[in-house]
């Protein structure tokens, strides 16, 4: 479900945060800044997340500029990639993931890699 864009906001956070609401769409952005996914394998990197989520997400996520979906054919050969919006998150997203990584063992948490050992795909 797509959420109606508020007209204002208190301030800047609030409105990244709206856009960026909930946990997996900041979690696809990640991915996708590391390169242009199927969607079949950014479903490989979030195995608890539902192919409807992922598909809501995803629209959301183009609706709002962050993303974009190119390549000829049906959701299965289009790939998924960073708009120039989207990259602009960029170093807000390695902050966000280098925090994880350097943080999860205080939390006794551990934290998987799922792009170790795949080829970045160009966008």
């Amino acid at each position: 479900m797509v959420r109606r864009m508020t007209k204002h906001f208190g301030c800047a956070t609030e409105f990244t945060l709206h856009l960026l609401g909930g946990k997996w769409k900041t979690i696809i952005l990640c991915y996708l800044k590391e390169g242009a996914w199927r969607y079949g394998e950014l479903r490989s990197f979030m195995p608890r997340l539902s192919d409807k989520v992922l598909t809501e997400r995803l629209k959301e996520l183009e609706l709002s500029g962050l993303i974009e979906r190119s390549g000829p054919g049906g959701a299965d050969a289009a790939r998924y990639r960073l708009t120039a919006r989207g990259e602009a998150l960029r170093t807000v997203l390695g902050a966000i993931y280098q925090w994880g990584q350097r943080n999860a063992a205080a939390y006794n948490v551990a934290v998987d890699d799922p792009l170790r050992g795949r080829k970045r795909k160009p966008g």
